[in-house]
């Protein structure tokens, strides 16, 4: 049994990054899908699509890498968690690594990056760090 579905997706990302695979494959929710798009909008991943397996939607994210085939994404820390949900206020937004990542924000407003959540000054649930 799964208690963490977010985790395990970002968890695949990485390990998927690591093992120099083109793409990675997780099961569908929506809300996975609007953490991916963030990801895709920052740079951090090449794309993401749906497709079906099995009779079940699957997310298939597609991994991007530097010149020197180094993964774009660093690293990533899950910051709530099931056991410990972290909200902020919209003038405590974290910026990750001096602006050189981003915080994966769910807000009433929808999951918006950090940079987002800033403009549209709202708060709300630090989903993920990802620098």
């Amino acid at each position: 049994m799964m208690t963490d579905p977010i985790s395990d997706m970002l968890t695949r990302i990485r390990n998927a990054g690591i093992a120099r695979l083109d793409q990675t494959k997780c099961p569908f929710s929506k809300q996975k899908l609007a953490i991916a798009k963030v990801l895709e909008e920052a740079g951090f991943i090449g794309g993401v699509r749906t497709e079906s397996h099995q009779g079940h939607p699957t997310l298939v994210v597609a991994i991007r890498y530097d010149d020197y085939g180094k993964p774009l994404i660093d690293g990533l820390r899950r910051v709530s968690k099931p056991g410990r949900r972290v909200y902020v206020g919209a003038r405590e937004v974290p910026k990750v690594r001096n602006g050189l990542g981003i915080s994966v924000i769910s807000t009433s407003k929808g999951i918006l990056s950090d940079e987002a959540a800033r403009e549209a000054s709202i708060g709300g649930e630090v989903v993920c760090e990802v620098w």
